[in-house]
């Protein structure tokens, strides 16, 4: 049972108090998958804040967030691969077919929240909302620790014993690194037909 409620990021300002609580002009907001390179670096401050605005205000949403009673707590930026500018002409994580999959890319939880199972709630709400928009699979691009602890900035992309344990199987390593350590792809058959 979940110990976190999981949701749609559909508002924008829960977005914005996790993505971004301080305010900084250089934060990613989770764009660094969706958009080319050149509108991400393009993109500061509050530009970058209304790309994600308008984002929360499209079907699907850009990801889910968890929430403690009615305070976000955790992100989970999930959405089809097809909407990924950048991670679709990546040539670290390559595709692994034609399948219109969806892929978690990344998550931000509040350190008040840390190793209390948020993470895991996210992972387990961003497959259910993948399923419910009608997913045949969803993918992950988590990094192999190896046991040992990773740096925080590389963990943003999840670990494959989260993924494992939310029922994705390993597919094949990517050419992409966190931390100096291989990042696999994974996936999980949601059994819906391919749209």
């Amino acid at each position: 049972m979940s110990a976190f409620d999981v949701r749609p990021a559909e508002n924008f300002d829960d977005v914005a108090a996790i993505l971004n609580p301080s305010g900084n002009d250089r934060a990613c907001w989770c764009l660094a998958y969706r958009i080319t390179s050149a509108e991400y670096s393009a993109l500061r401050g509050e530009r970058r804040a209304d790309r994600v605005r308008g984002l929360c205000a499209e079907q699907p949403a850009p990801g889910v967030l968890a929430y403690d009673g009615d305070t976000p707590v955790g992100w989970c930026g999930v959405s089809p691969r097809s909407r990924m500018e950048r991670l679709n002409r990546s040539r670290t994580i390559l595709p692994l077919d034609d399948l219109p999959v969806w892929s978690v890319v990344c998550f931000v939880v509040r350190s008040s929240h840390r190793r209390r199972g948020v993470a895991r709630d996210l992972l387990d709400g961003a497959v259910d909302y993948a399923r419910s928009c009608g997913a045949p699979a969803i993918e992950g691009y988590p990094v192999e620790t190896e046991g040992a602890r990773l740096n925080s900035s590389a963990a943003h992309v999840g670990t494959t014993t989260l993924f494992e344990a939310a029922g994705f199987g390993r597919v094949r390593p990517t050419l992409a690194r966190s931390d100096r350590r291989v990042r696999w792809l994974v996936r999980l058959d949601l059994g819906a037909p391919a749209r």
